[in-house]
């Protein structure tokens, strides 16, 4: 009998029940080859550039909705203000002040009089104003969000506690983007990257805010997304890399509803990060007509804890500043991203991608690696 007549070996599987040896090895673990999945990820940043130069969408939203129009002209013209005393001050000021004395005191005067208070009412109306852009952008692309909950004691004391938690993160990035200078020769490289990770982050939070996505969900979406989220944020972060500090803050704040406006309309990819071929016609087929399961490369993280750092300082200053409640309950991250976290299964992203996680409900996680 030839080998090709052979009957192929049994081995019995899970359930005792006989199964032939090319469907057990037709049931292996392929991975995507490390070429393959450099072309992918190069696929996933081309995308992130086109999604953050859809200036034809933003440009027709903000045209055809008038609410979402009055608050971008009110954040030009409070960052255009910020932006212009900033430069007043570097470039006519700081020249007309030639001793050393009254450089200093005109310096300190102009900041602690003028600037820290401008930048503190910017940071807080830009926030607003974003926070109406997002919720107006996402309702006209998708609809009403889930009814909102009536006012209350606990949802007031929660709202406070996000927003300080945002501002604690806003200060955190900024100062670890500057500390990420000191490295010597590739500090500012890994500064810029950053800064790209930090801007697609807080482009996409009000519009993640509006799909109801917890804290752990949102930083876990782009730390597994991380080629796609650094190539968006990639135009912002080099206009602010090309400004002094302050300025490229402002500058941010310029161009933030601009980018919100995108989100609404963004595909971040993958889809599925554990299984990035799930949705394209590149399948493994065994030799028995059956799909073998498609990991990625082992070579290339699928997830980077870009902002690993960051809340593990946010959650040190939380925890000295926080009062705490007669029940010891504590907001930490930590506890929140064990409890609440976003797995890499292709249903729950495009629930996400469509909006349709609704706030105050938990995504059950699966293992997918047994």
């Amino acid at each position: 009998m030839s080998a090709s007549q052979r009957p192929m070996a049994k081995y019995p599987d899970h359930l005792g029940r006989p199964v032939s040896s090319l469907s057990h090895k037709s049931a292996y673990p392929y991975f995507i080859s490390l070429p393959e999945s450099l072309k992918l990820h190069l696929g996933y940043f081309i995308r992130g550039l086109v999604d953050a130069f859809r200036w034809d969408f933003t440009i027709k939203t903000i045209h055809g909705d008038a609410e979402i129009r009055s608050h971008v002209l009110k954040s030009f013209l409070l960052n255009g203000l910020t932006l212009t005393s900033i430069y007043v001050f570097e470039y006519i000021l700081f020249p007309l002040a030639t001793g050393g004395h009254k450089h200093r005191h005109i310096s300190w005067f102009y900041q602690a009089l003028w600037l820290f208070p401008l930048a503190m009412v910017s940071l807080y109306l830009n926030g607003s104003w974003a926070s109406v852009v997002a919720k107006r952008s996402f309702t006209l692309q998708h609809g009403p969000r889930a009814a909102v909950p009536a006012p209350s004691y606990k949802g007031m004391l929660t709202a406070i506690a996000s927003s300080a938690y945002r501002i604690v993160m806003v200060i955190t990035s900024f100062v670890l983007t500057n500390l990420l200078l000191l490295i010597p020769v590739v500090g500012r490289f890994l500064s810029f990257m950053f800064l790209c990770w930090v801007n697609a982050y807080y482009c996409f939070e009000f519009t993640w805010i509006a799909r109801g996505l917890t804290l752990a969900q949102r930083v876990r979406f782009l730390e597994e997304r991380w080629a796609y989220y650094f190539a968006f944020g990639l135009p912002s972060a080099a206009l602010c890399e090309l400004s002094p500090p302050l300025a490229g803050v402002a500058t941010f704040a310029l161009l933030l509803p601009y980018f919100i406006i995108k989100s609404t309309i963004a595909r971040p990819v993958p889809r599925n990060p554990y299984s990035p071929l799930v949705d394209s016609a590149q399948e493994n087929q065994g030799h028995d007509g059956q799909t073998r399961p498609v990991y990625p490369s082992p070579f290339i993280p699928i997830r980077i804890p870009i902002f690993s750092a960051v809340i593990a300082i946010d959650n040190f200053v939380v925890r000295i500043l926080s009062v705490g409640s007669s029940s010891g309950r504590r907001s930490s991250f930590k506890e929140v991203s064990d409890k609440q976290s976003l797995p890499g299964d292709p249903d729950v992203a495009a629930n996400v991608e469509e909006g349709n996680i609704r706030p105050g409900r938990r995504t059950r996680v699966t293992k997918k690696f047994d």
